[in-house]
């Protein structure tokens, strides 16, 4: 298929029945709409990322006004997490942007903000990586009208709830397109969409975190690599990692796909050709991912290590750091300087954080431990379910293409899916194991789209209400075509008629969607 079929295929309704053939039928071919100007189609061939974009929208909207109501009619905890000195005095209004946003600045949220606004000054902030600063940074200069009525800080904080809003709303629509390109299933991409909408991460895609760029970078990349662009990707993998450091991991997915496509032609080509060429772009492609994270590294070595590399610095910032004990740049040289690799981050993760292998494992983390084990469930669940029905196709590593196992597995068991799965896995394993675990909801709500495509397996095979119409008339639609009925809120409607599978994942989706907005938004330990 070619031109908006190729484009927009799976994105059309689809009938109702329980084979799989049924449940996860090809796109049908609608010639009378080839008759339409490229703009029209591409408004009307998506009713279903229509009704993506509405719900995405809407979870924004409410997210943001929760937010606010937690933040005002519950106090505040008072706790001993970063908070720098407000340099310049705040007017009326912008003690109403904080009463309205102030729930978006908590925990982590300071760092980026407290980064985009004075820069790396203390060592600990390279923990945190420029990619999202950046973004507030630009989205300030977009407000830089209102700069006479607002104070930095608040236009920081209208920057964050902006463009969050937005970086949510595209990773949204960005999985679905990939679930599309991916799980060859229109239903299961729809609802894989939709539940990110109601994301356990939620109050992280809309607070001054980086996990919505992120989402939407690797989400992007991913689907970029899936058309078979392999240089948009690298650049999109190589900016998700300037985001967040786990963006490293996602070179996999480059890796993956030149390997296969090696296997694939070593019969018709020059094995030795060949050969070298996979080499070439191995190593291409690891460095392009691995450059945003070297040059941060860098970046640290000349303001710590190399000599004249302080700043001028406000005298309450200095203060702060002599007060809490934060090495600022131009002071004694630290001891990672003197690494045989100097990387500041590893330094950082380690004294700051006491992050390494084992070392959250104490009796007073299992409540920490208890926050994570929904995500980690669902990760080996579908690790288990996947490796039992593809035993065979997962001792070659995925990477002997088959049509016809294609055919007969759509949706999440497609061979297709491997690569993400392992991904999946290496994630739960590393963050289970390396990182305060209470971090891997999010970790992964933000990382991997196997989260929201095996419950949407389970949501398919084992919800009966779904196996009934599921489509309704669209009013612009054209004749023929139906948009798909928001499957979220029917499930919530009819609560009691679902199937314990169903309330099981829509009971943790929300639960976590709703505890994050009233803990996190005043200081209370989430995840």
């Amino acid at each position: 298929m070619r031109s908006w079929e190729s484009r927009g295929a799976f994105l059309f309704p689809w009938p109702p029945g329980d084979e799989a053939s049924v449940r996860c039928p090809l796109v049908p071919k609608f010639r009378s709409l080839r008759k339409l100007r490229r703009g029209e189609r591409m408004w009307l061939l998506d009713p279903s990322q229509k009704e993506v974009l509405k719900f995405a929208v809407s979870c924004r909207i409410l997210t943001l006004t929760l937010q606010a109501l937690f933040n005002v009619i519950i106090p505040d905890h008072h706790a001993d997490a970063f908070s720098p000195p407000r340099l310049a005095p705040s007017g009326s209004v912008d003690q109403l942007v904080e009463v309205l946003l102030g729930g978006l600045s908590r925990w982590d949220a300071e760092h980026f903000m407290f980064i985009a606004e004075h820069g790396y000054l203390y060592e600990h902030n390279f923990a945190f990586f420029p990619g999202f600063p950046l973004a507030l940074l630009m989205g300030t200069e977009l407000l830089r009208p209102l700069q006479g009525l607002l104070s930095q800080r608040s236009c920081l904080l209208v920057s964050v709830a902006l463009l969050n809003f937005l970086f949510s709303v595209l990773a949204a629509l960005t999985l679905h397109d990939l679930g599309c390109l991916v799980l060859h299933c229109p239903r299961q991409a729809f609802y894989a969409a939709m539940l990110f909408c109601l994301s356990p991460a939620n109050v992280f895609l809309a607070a001054g975190y980086s996990e919505a760029l992120f989402a939407f970078l690797t989400f992007s990349a991913m689907g970029q690599l899936e058309r078979g662009r392999s240089w948009a990707s690298g650049l999109l993998f190589a900016l998700a990692t300037g985001v967040r450091s786990n963006g490293l991991v996602s070179v996999g997915f480059l890796l993956h796909s030149q390997c296969r496509g090696f296997f694939s032609s070593l019969v018709a080509l020059n094995p030795l050709k060949q050969l070298v060429k996979l080499m070439a772009s191995l190593c291409l492609s690891a460095l392009t991912v691995s450059l945003p994270f070297a040059l941060f590294q860098y970046y640290a070595y000349t303001q710590f290590c190399l000599p004249g590399s302080a700043h001028s610095i406000p005298e309450p910032l200095v203060q702060l750091a002599v007060d809490k004990g934060y090495r600022i740049t131009g002071e004694n040289e630290p001891p990672w300087c003197s690494w045989e690799l100097p990387l500041i981050y590893s330094y950082i993760q380690d004294v700051y954080w006491n992050v390494g292998l084992l070392r959250y494992y104490e009796l007073r983390q299992v409540p920490n431990f208890l926050l994570a084990t929904p995500v980690t469930v669902l990760v080996v669940w579908a690790t288990w379910t996947y490796v039992t029905t593809h035993p065979q196709l997962c001792l070659t590593l995925g990477l002997q293409r088959c049509k016809t196992l294609e055919k007969s597995h759509p949706g999440f068991l497609s061979p297709k899916v491997f690569v993400y799965l392992v991904h999946a896995a290496v994630l739960l394993l590393f963050g289970g194991l390396c990182m305060h675990v209470q971090v891997l909801t999010r970790f992964l709500g933000s990382s991997t789209p196997i989260v929201y495509w095996f419950p949407a397996h389970l949501l398919q095979n084992q919800e009966p209400l779904l196996r009934s119409v599921n489509t309704v008339p669209e009013e612009n639609a054209p004749p023929g075509i139906k948009a798909p009925r928001n499957c979220i809120m029917k499930l919530l409607y009819n609560w009691k008629a679902c199937s314990p599978v169903t309330r099981c994942i829509l009971g943790y989706f929300l639960t976590y969607w709703l505890l994050g907005l009233l803990l996190h938004c005043n200081f209370l330990p989430w995840t």
